[in-house]
């Protein structure tokens, strides 16, 4: 599932996930999110997520973000990707 910018701007949920980098993350990012690595939400997601909470993730461009997004969406887990990542969120603002 995806969102863009401006309906996440609507809800904007507190479950932000950050899955860039973390200099990257470090440098800016979306006010409230949490920074953690792709594969570690990949391989371990019963760890950093909740299967009755909706999260919404992102990554420099939203194409990393969208892949892990369905991915996560199979095993059970509701998920959004915001369309465009942070570059998106960047040129809403």
């Amino acid at each position: 599932m995806e969102i863009s910018v401006s309906d996440f701007l609507k809800v904007y949920n507190p479950n932000v996930i950050d899955i860039r980098m973390p200099q990257k993350f470090n440098d800016n990012h979306i006010p409230g999110a949490v920074n953690i690595n792709a594969s570690m939400l990949l391989n371990n997601p019963e760890k950093y997520l909740n299967p009755s909470l909706t999260y919404y993730i992102y990554c420099q461009k939203g194409t990393s973000s969208r892949t892990l997004a369905q991915v996560l969406k199979v095993k059970g887990y509701n998920v959004y990707n915001i369309i465009g990542g942070y570059e998106a969120w960047i040129l809403e603002l």
